[in-house]
């Protein structure tokens, strides 16, 4: 195990996919997509596209200290929950150590209040009661507040790779002594702004997402959440607490190319793949697989299928976000929980919505569910602006 490996005790998730990570990981496994017409959200838009839409309301989730917050704070609380409970922990042990909460998102850092913003166009006095609810909201805070909890507290903004940042500076926290547990993930709702603006952008799929297909047309958003347990050895020790796997590595770059696609080079990529490598004392036989960023859009594609495939010549990848959709700030933290799990089982899924090979592309993600040998895996993301970031884990060895 590296000498700089990170215990992951405990895990959460909810999305299209699933409600909690194991109804997740079965889904995936039997090639279920649930996408469909956007529930909560109307369009005027010519073309109506599809979504992963969370089906539950999350109106059952029962709090003691938070008040109505958005859905994305919600979102984060549900998969707090679960990876509280799945690490074994509860509140009084939480409140008794230090612990930080570091969370990505994109939406929930929006104000996403039409009704709002249009009887304030029109001169009108809305109720501010809007505003003190999106001020409550921030998904770190919402955690924090919930579970009485004192340490670092952090939300991360930085478009489609803001779970895996929060998640690797979680990590950095947890080695530099400053935490002994952190909470981290990402969190996401779908919203007018994202879905307008991505059809605007006209890189958004009119039926499911083929992400590395020959006949890829663009991306489906989707919304959810999830969460990892990070803890340092000391406390896992105390608690004869063995872990799920670990964090051995992580890198981020950014290659300022362009505001929304990637250096053509994949200049970016390139470097935070090796660097996140380098970092986890890992070589490249050790590694099972790759969990692609993979939105099947064009450029997205072509750029990561090219530096995968001479990064890492030979190592299977696969793209969740035929399960998932894009789902932006989240989209990093749930690819990494389903990374550490398909490691936890030794197998991968078919990389959803791929059937034709792409002639231009030098490398083509699993065409079906497969066995993975190795024991480290590695979960990527590219972002609007240029940001990648990359997050390798690995079963290592547990000294427990």
């Amino acid at each position: 195990m590296s000498p700089g490996a990170v215990a992951i005790t405990g895990m959460g998730c909810v999305c299209a996919a699933g409600n909690n990570l194991p109804e997740c990981m079965e889904s995936l496994f039997r090639g279920e997509r649930n996408l469909g017409v956007p529930m909560r959200i109307v369009s005027d838009q010519a073309t109506t596209y599809p979504v992963f839409e969370v089906a539950d309301d999350l109106a059952s989730l029962e709090t003691r200290n938070t008040p109505d917050i958005s859905r994305t704070g919600r979102f984060a609380l549900k998969v707090a929950f679960e990876a509280i409970g799945d690490a074994g922990l509860d509140r009084e042990f939480l409140r008794s150590k230090r612990v930080g909460v570091c969370m990505g998102t994109t939406v929930g850092c929006v104000m996403n209040n039409g009704d709002f913003y249009r009887a304030y166009l029109k001169g009108q006095d809305p109720d501010m009661a809007d505003i003190t609810r999106f001020l409550r909201s921030n998904p770190a805070a919402s955690v924090a507040r919930e579970f009485d909890l004192t340490g670092p507290c952090q939300t991360i903004v930085n478009a489609c790779s803001s779970g895996t940042d929060a998640i690797r500076i979680g990590a950095l926290w947890i080695k530099s002594g400053i935490c002994d547990i952190v909470l981290t993930g990402g969190a996401d709702e779908l919203s007018h702004v994202a879905c307008n603006g991505f059809a605007s952008l006209m890189i958004t799929d009119s039926s499911p997402c083929k992400p590395f297909d020959r006949d890829r047309k663009g991306l489906n958003l989707g919304e959810g959440a999830a969460m990892l347990i990070l803890e340092s050895e000391g406390v896992r020790r105390m608690r004869s607490k063995e872990a799920r796997t670990f964090v051995l590595g992580s890198s981020a770059s950014c290659d300022a190319y362009h505001l929304t696609a990637p250096h053509p080079d994949g200049r970016g990529l390139r470097r935070a793949l090796k660097e996140g490598i380098v970092s986890s004392g890992a070589e490249v036989k050790d590694i099972a697989f790759v969990n692609a960023h993979g939105t099947g859009t064009q450029d997205n594609d072509r750029v990561e299928s090219r530096i995968l495939h001479e990064v890492l010549p030979g190592v299977p990848f696969l793209s969740t976000k035929g399960y998932t959709g894009h789902t932006l700030g989240a989209a990093g933290a749930i690819e990494a929980v389903f990374t550490v799990a398909c490691l936890e089982q030794g197998r991968i899924p078919k990389s959803a919505g791929f059937s034709s090979p792409d002639p231009q592309l030098p490398a083509s993600p699993a065409g079906s569910e497969m066995e993975i040998r190795g024991s480290v895996a590695v979960s990527d993301s590219l972002a609007f602006g240029g940001h990648n970031g990359v997050l390798v884990f690995g079963t290592g060895g547990d000294p427990t």
